[in-house]
């Protein structure tokens, strides 16, 4: 049997101006090369499960790519996406199966539309694909699959991850490499559309299967840069201290996401240095206090450390470690003045880097549900437009128009060659005690 695993990679805003503005502005640029060039992880790791008798083989259909089918007899497909680009995966499987071969979806979109995603697949999968791979498998040998797989009925073991086939990569097609170390989060933020959608339960992965997979990498790329795709490294900082002390032992360098917490341990803060972390990036939200207010579900945490962002912006960057700052504009707890207000935050807290986005309601999540229900929604399934950088709904205190206008400005302002290089002088100036 011949199994393709296809990835739809990369994702481009669909407001023109924006991007067009994208093309001269060097940090919004370089993060979303970086979100392109990442390979699809799960699709990898899905590789490492399935049996030496079927042939895999692992194939990228970026953006503004073909997205027709790839001719290689293959008898069945396995198709990951984005929410923004699912369309095309649904265009994708409609084809394959138009030629008789038996198509696969699964994934967050996937999970939160199942109804619609079984419209255009001979199964899907919702939840954690994991516990559910080696029955569709043997389904799949024996021609009886089932359309239907639901991996919530049970909670996958990190221990009993595979090695991803990081074997089945071009080494020259990818500037970075991603490795899991932990799946879901403690917090349930309204507009995440993270991991915490397949499964509600947090886990860590244990710290000799993340350096097995990290040899395994090594391997084959002589300096990689791994980029860990987890939605909230070091919760648990028991774990995250004997995982740091064994990236001190493999020499490389590496970004990941986080919380502030990270800055009220010092001595995690020395392991994050000496271990190779580059760069962290860190999702304060909003500067403000009424921004923050109701953003969790579970508490209002980061709210409460509203204070504290600055002093720990300062701490992480005081020893070497790059922080790059999430700011998402449109909460609801905020008007006209929040562009000006992450602008102001931005330029006096020193951040190295910044990435602004557009709040946007996925499905699945609390904010979709809300905002739906409030008739704020401009089009209900508009998910090509599920990119973070496009407005699907109607803000509090601005019209949509003016929302976006006030976004395009922020972004010119931040991203320009003249703001991106003060806070990389700031940054290195401090560092050399200047």
């Amino acid at each position: 049997m011949k199994l393709g695993l296809i990835a739809l990679s990369g994702v481009r805003a669909q407001d023109s101006e924006l991007s067009d503005l994208g093309l001269t502005l060097p940090g919004f640029v370089e993060r979303s090369k970086v979100i392109a060039s990442l390979p699809s992880l799960s699709l990898l790791t899905l590789a490492g499960m399935t049996p030496k008798s079927i042939s895999v083989s692992y194939h990228e259909l970026p953006h503004g790519a073909d997205t027709g089918v790839i001719n290689e007899d293959f008898d069945a497909v396995a198709i990951a996406s984005f929410t923004a680009r699912i369309k095309d995966a649904y265009r994708l499987s409609d084809d394959y199966r138009a030629q008789g071969v038996k198509t696969i979806l699964g994934g967050l979109h996937v999970t939160a539309m199942p109804h619609e995603a079984a419209a255009h697949a001979d199964a899907i999968v919702v939840g954690e694909a994991e516990p559910v791979w080696p029955q569709l498998i043997a389904d799949l040998s024996g021609s009886a699959l089932r359309p239907v797989y639901d991996g919530r009925q049970s909670s996958f073991d990190l221990a009993d991850s595979p090695i991803p086939r990081f074997d089945l990569l071009d080494p020259n097609r990818y500037n970075r490499i991603t490795v899991q170390t932990q799946r879901g989060c403690p917090f349930d933020c309204s507009f995440c559309a993270s991991s915490i959608r397949l499964t509600p339960h947090y886990k860590v992965k244990p710290v000799e299967k993340v350096m097995a997979e990290i040899d395994a990498i090594k391997a084959l790329w002589s300096q990689p840069f791994i980029e860990f795709a987890d939605d909230n490294s070091f919760v648990n900082k028991r774990h995250s201290k004997t995982l740091l002390r064994g990236l001190s032992k493999q020499g490389i360098k590496w970004f990941t996401e986080t919380d502030l917490s990270v800055a009220e341990d010092e001595e995690l803060i020395a392991l994050l240095r000496d271990g190779g972390c580059s760069q962290l990036l860190i999702g304060f939200e909003s500067p403000t206090f009424q921004g923050l207010t109701g953003l969790e579900g579970k508490s209002d945490w980061k709210a409460h450390q509203l204070d504290r962002y600055a002093w720990a912006i300062d701490r992480i960057q005081s020893a070497g470690i790059t922080v790059n700052g999430c700011f998402v504009l449109g909460l609801d707890g905020q008007g006209p003045e929040q562009f000006e207000d992450v602008e102001k935050f931005v330029r006096d807290s020193g951040l190295y880097e910044v990435q602004v986005t557009i709040q946007t309601p996925f499905p699945g999540t609390p904010l979709y549900d809300r905002l739906r229900a409030e008739g704020r929604l401009i089009d209900e399934a508009a998910w090509e437009k599920c990119t973070l950088f496009d407005l699907n709904y109607r803000p509090n205190g601005l019209s949509p128009e003016e929302f976006v206008r006030e976004f395009r400005i922020l972004v010119a302002r931040l991203y320009s060659h003249e703001a991106t290089q003060k806070r990389r002088r700031g940054f290195f100036a401090r560092r050399s005690g200047r």
